[in-house]
C-alpha cells in the first residue's frame, strides 16, 4: 500500500499562516503591519504559494481594523518578489457573504490579480459548482493559477463517488489544481487516502489538501493524503498552528523527509518565522481564546469551533448561556432538515442563526431568518440533498424553490448602477467601488472613518481600540467638563496610546477638537472599584430604550446591528411586512411589522446595535 518514496517524488508546501492561521486562532484580527515581517520571510523559504488574502480577511480588514484590504495586499506583494500569493473565494460570494453578479465577479477578480495576486483557490459551500464557474472563468482569463475546492464534509449523500462526481465537473471547468478543503478537520487518514488516491487515478489532475486540526486528525490525513499522491499541503509555523488551525509545517517538513520526500521548504527559516509570531500571538491574546486541546466533539456533531465560540457569545447576549448544548443539539437537526450543506461560510452562518432562533424562540421555524428562505428558495445554489416538501411550504408558503437555475442568472449588472451611489459615500478608486459592491454598509463607514482620520478627527484606530483595554485599576471618567476661571471645555478621552520614556500619549477631544497630549504621571492613586464600558459613537446606550409593552412595540428577535430600515414615520404597514434588518453572526435577520397600522415612532439609527428587550420601532395598530 503506497508510493516508492526511492523516487523522492516532491511534496509542496503552501504556507496559511497570514490568512487562515489568523482567521483560525486570533479572529482575522492581526495588523497588516504585524504580518509584514512574516510575509517578506516566508517569501525566501520555497513555498509553493503563500495564503494572504480572502475568507474572512477582506470583512474583518474594513470592520474592524480600519485598514484597507487592497492596500494590505499591495503591501504584500511589495515584500513578496519570489513567491506565489494565494487568496481564497467564496465562489459567486466572492468575499462576502451572498451572491453578486458575475459583473462584480468579473471586476473583483480582475482587481485580485491585478494588486497581486497569483493563485485563487474556488470553493462554494454546497459544492454547487455552478456557483464557481465564473470566479473559474474570471481567474483564468486573469492569468492566475486556479485551484478548484471540494468543501469536505460528512452526511448520508457525502461519499468518495460524490466527491469524484464534483472534481470532474471542475476539472471540466478548466482549474488547475483540485483542492480538498477539510474545513472542520474531519477528514480522516483513511478518507484521506482513499479520495486523494482516486482523485490522481481519475481526475489527473494535482491535488492540495488543506485541512483543520480542530479534531487532531489533521496530521495523520495530510500523511496519509500525500502517500497517496498529494501533491501540495497547508501548513502554519508552528506559533500559529494546532488547536482549530492547522497542522504544523516545520513537524511536517521533518516527517516527510524522513519518509525520502523532496522539500524544497526551509526548515529553520520557516521556525524563524514562528519565533516572530509567538510575539505577535502574545500581542493579540484578547482574541486568542481557542481551548488548548482537540475538539473531539466536532467528531460527533461536525460544527466547526469557530461557530460554538459564536453560539456563546449571541447567548451570552441573551442572557441563555445555558442553552449551548441544546442550540448545538439544533443546529444537527437544522443542517439535516436543510439538506446537509457543508458547515462553511456562508452555510454555517446560515443553519446556525436558525438553530438559534429555534431554541431563543422555544419553538422551531417561528421566527426564519431571510437566509434560509433564500437558501430554501434556490438563491444559493442546489441543496445537497432535498429538503422536505412540509418544511418548504412552511418557509415559502406558495412559493416554488429554482434549483435548476444558477443562482447568479436572477441577478441584473450592478457596478454601474452603484458607481454614483459609491462615490458618494467616499469610495476613491475602482477597488473602494467594488468594496462598497460586496459590502455596503461595512464599506461606508470605513469611508467615513478613513476621512475623519485624514481630516485629524478621530485617533488611530489601534489606539481607538485600546479604550476598551483600559486596564481595570486605571479606570476613571473618560467623558467630563472642566471650567477654568469662568470658562468650561467639554473633554473627551478617545484614545490611549503606548507608554513611552517620555509618558503616555492621550488623544483627547476638547470641545469637540481632537489633540494628543503627553500625559507623565508625577503621583498616581489605583482605581479599584466601579465598571467602564464604552457607548460607541452614533449609538444609543443599553437600557436607554423603553422595553417593549404594548402589541405595536417592534423589537429584535436578536442582539445586533442595525443595517437597513425600510419604514419611516407615517407609513402604513400590513402585519409581516418587513420593518428593519439586523445583521447577527453575519446573517441579516428581517424585523416584522407585528400588527397592521402607521409608524407612530422609531427609535433606532442605521449602525446601532440593539437588543431583544428594547422597543426599536412603535407602529399604531389599526382600528378593527
Amino acid at each position: 500500500m503506497g508510493e516508492n518514496v526511492k523516487t523522492k517524488r516532491k511534496v509542496e508546501f503552501t504556507d496559511v499562516t497570514c490568512r487562515d492561521g489568523i482567521q483560525s486562532l486570533l479572529a482575522t484580527r492581526v495588523r497588516t503591519e504585524d504580518l509584514l515581517p512574516a510575509v517578506e520571510k516566508l517569501d525566501k523559504l520555497g513555498f509553493w504559494s503563500l495564503e494572504v488574502w480572502g475568507g474572512a480577511t477582506f470583512d474583518v480588514c474594513l470592520r474592524y481594523l480600519k485598514e484597507d484590504p487592497w492596500e494590505r495586499l499591495r503591501k504584500f506583494r511589495e515584500v513578496a518578489k519570489n513567491t506565489r500569493l494565494e487568496m481564497l473565494v467564496r465562489g459567486q460570494s466572492l468575499v462576502g457573504y451572498r451572491h453578486y453578479p458575475d459583473d462584480v465577479v468579473d471586476a473583483f477578480i480582475k482587481k485580485a490579480v491585478d494588486n497581486g495576486i497569483d493563485v485563487v483557490r474556488v470553493f462554494d459551500a454546497l459544492n454547487d459548482v455552478r456557483n464557481m464557474e465564473r470566479v473559474i472563468k474570471s481567474a483564468k482569463e486573469s492569468g492566475a493559477i486556479v485551484k478548484g475546492a471540494i468543501s469536505y464534509t460528512i452526511s448520508p449523500v457525502h461519499t468518495i463517488d460524490k466527491y469524484i462526481e464534483i472534481a470532474k465537473e471542475l476539472a471540466d471547468l478548466g482549474v488547475d489544481i483540485i483542492s480538498i478543503k477539510d474545513m472542520a478537520g474531519l477528514l480522516s487518514p483513511y478518507v484521506a487516502y482513499e479520495l486523494v488516491k482516486r482523485l490522481k487515478e481519475e481526475i489527473g489532475l494535482p491535488v492540495h489538501v488543506h485541512a483543520q486540526t480542530t479534531s487532531a486528525l489533521a496530521m495523520m490525513a495530510y500523511l496519509k493524503a500525500v502517500e497517496a499522491g498529494a501533491d501540495i499541503i497547508d501548513t502554519d509555523c508552528y506559533s500559529m498552528s494546532l488547536q482549530t488551525a492547522h497542522p504544523t509545517g516545520e513537524a511536517m517538513i521533518y516527517a516527510l523527509k524522513e519518509f525520502g520526500y523532496e522539500i524544497s521548504v526551509d526548515m529553520q527559516g520557516y521556525k524563524e518565522v514562528g519565533d516572530y509570531m509567538v510575539n505577535v500571538r502574545k500581542k493579540y491574546k484578547k482574541y486568542d481564546v481557542a481551548p488548548p486541546w482537540p475538539d473531539v466533539d466536532v467528531l460527533i456533531h461536525q460544527i466547526p469551533g469557530g461557530m460554538i465560540t459564536n453560539f456563546m457569545s449571541q447567548l451570552k447576549e441573551q442572557g441563555l448561556e445555558d442553552k449551548l448544548n441544546e442550540v448545538l443539539e439544533e443546529v444537527v437537526r437544522v443542517r439535516e432538515d436543510l439538506g446537509y450543506p457543508p458547515l462553511v461560510t456562508p452555510t454555517s452562518q446560515i443553519v446556525g442563526t436558525q438553530a438559534l432562533m429555534n431554541v431563543i424562540h422555544g419553538e422551531r421555524y417561528k421566527v426564519i431568518t431571510k437566509e434560509v428562505k433564500d437558501y430554501v428558495k434556490g438563491l444559493y445554489g442546489r441543496p445537497p440533498a432535498p429538503i422536505k416538501e412540509e418544511l418548504i411550504k412552511k418557509i415559502l408558503g406558495d412559493e416554488k424553490p429554482i434549483y435548476d437555475i444558477r443562482p447568479a442568472d436572477l441577478l441584473e449588472p450592478m457596478l454601474d448602477k452603484i458607481r454614483k451611489e459609491a462615490t458618494e459615500a467616499g469610495a476613491r478608486t475602482e477597488e473602494d467601488i467594488l468594496s462598497y459592491a460586496i459590502l455596503p454598509v461595512v464599506a461606508k463607514e470605513f469611508f467615513e472613518w478613513r476621512e475623519k482620520f485624514k481630516n485629524g478627527e478621530v485617533p488611530p484606530p489601534e489606539v481607538e481600540e485600546s479604550l476598551g483595554e483600559v486596564p481595570q485599576e486605571c479606570l476613571a471618567p473618560y467623558e467630563f467638563q472642566v471650567t477654568v476661571h469662568g470658562e468650561t471645555y467639554n473633554v473627551e478621552i478617545a484614545g490611549v496610546g503606548e507608554k513611552t520614556p517620555a509618558g503616555r500619549p492621550y488623544f483627547i477631544r476638547i470641545d469637540g477638537r481632537l489633540e494628543e497630549v503627553m500625559v507623565q504621571p508625577i503621583r498616581e492613586a489605583e482605581v479599584i472599584s466601579g465598571q467602564f464600558s464604552e457607548t460607541p459613537e452614533g449609538t444609543i446606550a443599553v437600557g436607554k430604550r423603553p422595553r417593549p409593552k404594548g402589541v405595536g412595540d417592534v423589537s429584535s428577535p436578536v442582539s445586533g446591528k442595525v443595517t437597513e430600515i425600510k419604514v419611516n414615520v407615517g407609513d402604513e404597514v400590513k402585519e409581516g411586512d418587513v420593518l428593519l434588518i439586523v445583521e447577527a453572526m453575519k446573517m441579516a435577520n428581517e424585523v416584522h411589522a407585528p400588527v397592521s397600522g402607521t409608524v407612530e415612532e422609531i427609535l433606532v439609527r442605521v449602525g446601532e446595535h440593539v437588543n431583544p428587550d428594547e422597543v426599536l420601532i412603535r407602529i399604531k395598530p389599526k382600528k378593527k
